[in-house]
């Protein structure tokens, strides 16, 4: 008889549920959350464990990658199926949880998330800490500003690198002003330098990589872009066809169909938000930066005459994830024109 193992993550330990393939438990237990810890759980059991089941998050991909490493088939599950498929628990405890998850396996009622490669999430720790010193680096600076706008101080439009002067020329003679504005400004020339650090870094990597090469041949698509893409696809090869890429990033539009009703709505939203908002955003510099003309940009256009600017751009994002794909996989470099022959 085959069983099957749900584990409920959590930081310090987790749940964990064998059962067998009549949905009978067999064991319970709590586990620390660690591969190691759990590796030695599923060794003592005399029952072969066919499957172990976890829900995907960030701390199931260190947890996956360590079980796997011991030999397990193990399975990362889609964080919304699981949530739809336990939502009609009245009583949810991580006990609970772990007994669905185990359900699911059993039933066969999951979709399987790809476990990204070690390089890949060190690739994604890179670019969310670059994000979050440039999100924070910004709010420092507005915040400068809202302070001296308060004493009538107005810093004007200046480039970042004559931000810091242009305040220090607005702050003389306002000594406990002085005071708050230059302990914000050292925060905030701490910030710019590993901002910088990390940013150079992000470029030497998209230097030193063939595929992001290629998929910088694309306009409009940079180098924090392609990393970006590159990261969150890893292996194309887990897609079955390119059309499918976009959908995976949540930009093809949702459908809710019940009986007379038949509705169209906005773009799902659903997947890595980091890797929709790079596309939107190389959509718009090919839209309203790129010089150079290409069928890509001449078939963009035509939907912003129709639909609107903001709807062409976002058809374009999702046009640039499938042709990113079929770049990849095909290793051929962007084409601005149709090749002879093509319709």
């Amino acid at each position: 008889m085959d069983y099957h193992a749900g584990i409920d993550v959590s930081l310090k330990d987790s749940s964990v549920c064998i059962m067998d393939a009549a949905g009978k438990i067999v064991r319970e237990a709590k586990v620390p959350s660690e591969p190691e810890a759990l590796a030695r759980f599923f060794a003592q059991l005399t029952w072969p464990v066919v499957r172990i089941g976890l829900e995907a998050g960030p701390l199931s991909q260190w947890l996956h990658a360590g079980l796997v490493a011991a030999g397990h088939e193990v399975a990362l599950l889609e964080t919304r199926h699981v949530k739809a498929a336990l939502s009609a628990m009245t009583i949810k405890t991580d006990r609970k949880d772990a007994r669905g998850i185990a359900q699911l396996l059993r039933l066969g009622w999951f979709r399987p998330v790809h476990a990204k490669s070690a390089d890949a999430r060190a690739v994604r720790a890179l670019l969310a800490g670059r994000k979050l010193l440039q999100s924070t680096l910004l709010d420092v600076e507005l915040s400068i500003r809202g302070l001296l706008r308060g004493f009538g101080l107005k810093v004007g439009e200046v480039s970042r690198g004559r931000f810091e002067a242009r305040v220090r020329e607005l702050i003389p003679g306002h000594a406990m002003l002085a005071a708050v504005i230059g302990a914000m400004l050292q925060a905030r020339a701490a910030m710019w330098r590993e901002f910088t650090a990390l940013h150079r870094q992000m470029l030497a990597i998209a230097r030193q990589d063939p595929v992001c090469h290629r998929l910088m041949s694309v306009p409009g698509v940079g180098a924090l872009v392609a990393l970006t893409y590159r990261a969150a696809v890893d292996d194309p090869g887990r897609f079955r066809s390119s059309k499918a890429v976009g959908a995976h990033f949540g930009l093809t539009p949702k459908k809710y169909q019940s009986g007379e009703t038949d509705l169209d709505g906005g773009i799902s939203k659903v997947g890595d938000e980091m890797v929709r908002t790079a596309l939107y955003e190389a959509a718009h510099i090919m839209l309203t930066r790129t010089t150079r003309f290409s069928g890509l940009k001449a078939w963009a256009m035509g939907i912003a005459k129709r639909r609107g600017t903001k709807k062409a751009k976002v058809a374009l994002a999702r046009k640039l994830a499938v042709i990113l794909h079929r770049m990849w996989v095909d290793a051929t470099d962007f084409r601005w024109t149709k090749a002879p022959g093509v319709v």
